[in-house]
């Protein structure tokens, strides 16, 4: 009785490993193939739940069926007209067939990177190298309106550039060319982007050394033309201030000459009245002009020049 009950638990046992065995569990991010003997066989199983395998004999590998990324290496770049530009472009890749992406990279996502670096850079420099720089730098064909200095002036020329395709254009180019060697490898390519370019640092230095240059060029111009409307406003503020300082000088000699005429016209009425007070008054104001605290005068004392001061004391 006990060795039966013993016996039954091993068979139940038994059964048990071998139907956890012949089970597994497929997760809404996985997909997965089986493998015999470290050969795939049957279809890709990739509905999420409880599915079963030959046990001991069959394996499970499983792949991520979610959105992936690859960040491609910065390369560099000859446009076609011959402008050397660094471009560092990015996509998002996922596998849709797991069978043939075990079969054609052995399901190692990191071989899959390599494929990628190798078909998308080459899509990258084919697409990049046939185009102008301005291509790939104008983000779309919207037409471009560009205003550049004259020489010689202030002015300004209007342009317009031709852009026939745009960055985005190109990238989608990228994109249809790398998807065409995808499903080979049982992966969709879903998007490429470009996330940065710029030129190479030789030419990027002489990019900047040339508008350093040319923003110099122009603000010596506007010194040169604000140093001559200095120069112009000053001319005729020094105009007005001697046209003003001569108009005054005029009016107020005008005014001066009317005052002593005035004067003279005043003392003259008043002299005619008084001979004699004209030469007293007369003779005071040459006693002021000769004489002072350190005047020696040797007079007669009949002298005509000490008439009124002979008279003082009477």
């Amino acid at each position: 009785m006990k060795n039966s009950m013993i016996a039954g638990l091993v068979v139940a046992g038994v059964l048990f490993f071998i139907l956890m065995s012949a089970t597994f569990t497929v997760d809404e991010t996985e997909q997965v193939i089986l493998l015999q003997f470290g050969k795939p066989v049957g279809k890709a199983i990739q509905e999420a739940g409880l599915h079963f395998k030959v046990p001991f004999i069959q394996d499970v590998k499983s792949f991520d069926r979610r959105v992936m990324e690859w960040d491609g290496d910065e390369n560099q770049i000859p446009t076609i007209d011959k402008k050397y530009i660094w471009v560092d472009t990015f996509a998002r890749w996922r596998i849709v067939d797991p069978l043939k992406f075990y079969q054609s990279v052995r399901g190692d996502e990191r071989a899959a990177q390599s494929r990628l670096d190798d078909i998308i850079d080459s899509a990258t420099r084919n697409y990049f190298s046939e185009n102008l720089l301005i291509e790939a730098v104008r983000n779309s064909a919207r037409k471009l309106t560009s205003t550049v200095e004259e020489e010689g002036g202030f002015g300004v020329k209007r342009t317009d550039v031709d852009i026939k395709k745009g960055r985005e254009a190109i990238t989608q180019l990228i994109l249809a060319e790398a998807a065409k060697a995808m499903p080979e490898f049982g992966i969709e390519l879903l998007d490429v982007r470009v996330k940065r370019i710029n030129y190479i640092e030789e030419v990027r230095e002489k990019v900047y050394e040339r508008m350093i240059s040319e923003r110099k060029r122009i603000a010596e111009k506007f010194r040169s033309e604000g140093g001559g409307r200095k120069a112009e406003i000053d001319g005729e503020r020094q105009k007005e201030f001697q046209r003003i300082t001569s108009e005054a000088y005029r009016t107020a000699q005008e005014i001066k000459g009317k005052a002593d005429a005035e004067a003279t016209r005043i003392y003259a009425n008043a002299f005619n009245r008084d001979p004699e007070f004209y030469s007293f008054i007369q003779t005071l104001e040459s006693y002021k002009e000769t004489m002072s605290a350190n005047t020696t005068l040797i007079l007669k004392t009949d002298s005509e020049y000490l008439k009124f001061m002979k008279n003082i004391g009477r």
